[in-house]
């Protein structure tokens, strides 16, 4: 499937960050990521958080497949790994949003970055920018939603994941990191 993506337009963007109790040394954000057990994703986002797994594209990317809710809408994330080091995950997915209206898509950018503050703490970022599809700018005219009330509520309902996730998130990458398995 070809997508049209309209990146001169922004649906969403936030960014939140947690302090993570270990050496940066120990963390490492793509193992953690890659090796996520399904049941600790839904823990660090209950009850948004349905299911995830990871995979690969046909020529060898890594994936990270996500379904969650975001708002009323159920979100079925495909992201393929642009950048994965243990400091920075840069995800990108064309993802398919199933909401009250129906079912369209939409580009999602998940960065995942750590910082080093002392040789004991780092910083755990939270990165989601959201962008239409041509497809989605069809489909929220079809139903007469104008753009910026669409992104009003994507900004509000992404925000609230964002900013719910980030902490616990933080929080499974410091246990993985202190149980030594990165």
């Amino acid at each position: 499937m070809s997508d049209i993506i309209i990146t001169e337009k922004q649906l969403s963007s936030s960014a939140y960050s947690a302090v993570i109790n270990a050496p940066i040394e120990k963390v490492d954000i793509a193992d953690w990521l890659f090796n996520l057990p399904e049941a600790e994703y839904q823990r660090c986002c209950a009850p948004d958080h349905i299911s995830a797994g990871a995979t690969t594209t046909d020529d060898g990317k890594r994936m990270s497949i996500n379904v969650e809710m975001i708002g009323k809408t159920l979100m079925v994330q495909h992201y393929v790994a642009e950048v994965a080091t243990p400091t920075l995950c840069k995800m990108v997915s064309t993802s398919d949003a199933f909401t009250p209206n129906g079912r369209t898509r939409v580009q999602v950018i998940w960065t995942l970055s750590v910082k080093k503050i002392d040789d004991n703490t780092c910083e755990y970022t939270n990165s989601v920018v959201a962008h239409p599809t041509q497809e989605f700018l069809n489909f929220i005219e079809q139903h007469g939603t104008p753009f910026q009330d669409a992104a009003d509520a994507r900004q509000r309902d992404g925000g609230d994941h964002n900013s719910r996730e980030t902490p616990l998130f933080a929080a499974s990458i410091e246990r993985r990191a202190l149980a030594g398995a990165a």
